[in-house]
């Protein structure tokens, strides 16, 4: 392991460290800050040359400025000769803009992986993509990992019976199945229609919730109005018991509140691919930790062993 070196910028340096923690190996040091006129500044502070390097930077608010230290990272570990760079992005920003569902509109998704790849990372390290095509977007090798793995512990833990997975849409039904295997549970799925790109409205729940432990699954939750709107469909079609299993913990907006003040969510589980600042923390809101997860593929990635179990 003496030519793997770990480095992080200011996106989520806890979980740098966690990694660091399960693979036993320092955090490479760098300098990264701002000049007085706001623009990034970064110094490696380590020899990296011929060194296997990975960057753990979720792109999470602030978006732009964690993807601008990434990018600049980068260029700084290639300017220095690091043998291969992998960009280790827990949450991937921009993913929801994955295609033109609108005359005039980008493909920002596309951009970005355009941009990560320019900059020198030579793969990327990824988890639960907004979309899976998304890896299709870029030309370098992409590890696209699964948080299932993480929930299905904690969910068994709980010792629920008559559980039922809820996807809440048709697009997330994959994700859906992947759990109700793990759990030998049933699937629903709710019907719902989209008034903005920040609400949605939900219409009717396709499957049989009534007396069970629903526990809906997603890839993120923003504002969470999709979230307690499925809520309030699955109560009223009498579930037992609602929790939601949700990757990235974005938490914009009144999410916090909404959460909060909502009767029919028992708990909302999210990983720590984002991190939950002090402000946002709430008794519903349980984090769980994906550091062994992404410290197992780095570990693998740079042994080169196969990491397809992992996908699972």
């Amino acid at each position: 392991m003496d030519k793997l070196a770990i480095f992080s910028g200011n996106a989520h340096p806890e979980l740098a460290k966690n990694i660091c923690k399960y693979l036993k190996v320092k955090l490479q040091d760098a300098m990264v800050s701002k000049f007085s006129e706001g623009e990034i500044r970064v110094k490696i502070n380590e020899n990296i040359r011929g060194k296997d390097v990975f960057i753990i930077q979720p792109t999470c608010p602030p978006t732009n400025d964690n993807l601008m230290e990434l990018l600049i990272m980068m260029d700084a570990l290639r300017r220095s000769s690091a043998q291969r760079i992998t960009a280790v992005i827990p949450y991937f920003g921009y993913a929801r803009q994955d295609r033109k569902d609108q005359p005039r509109v980008p493909i920002t998704a596309k951009l970005v992986a355009n941009l990560l790849t320019i900059a020198g990372a030579s793969r990327v390290l990824t988890m639960d993509l907004h979309a899976g095509q998304i890896q299709g977007f870029f030309d370098i090798p992409v590890d696209h990992l699964l948080a299932v793995g993480v929930f299905i512990d904690y969910i068994n833990k709980l010792g629920l019976k008559d559980v039922v997975v809820v996807s809440p849409d048709v697009g997330g039904i994959k994700m859906a199945r992947a759990y109700a295997k793990r759990l030998g549970a049933n699937l629903a799925i709710i019907d719902k229609r989209r008034i903005s790109p920040d609400k949605a409205e939900a219409m009717h729940i396709l499957g049989d919730v009534e007396g069970k432990n629903a526990v809906i699954v997603d890839d993120l939750v923003a504002t969470g109005g999709s979230l307690l709107e499925g809520a309030q469909a699955l109560k009223r079609a009498k579930a037992k018991t609602i929790w939601a299993a949700i990757t990235h913990g974005v938490l914009s907006g009144p999410a916090i509140e909404n959460i909060g003040a909502s009767k029919d969510l028992e708990k909302l589980l999210i990983s720590d691919s984002i991190p939950l600042e002090d402000h946002k923390k709430h008794p519903k809101i349980e984090v769980l930790s994906v550091a062994e997860l992404l410290g197992e593929a780095i570990k693998r990635i740079h042994n080169e062993e196969s990491v397809s179990s992992l996908f699972d």
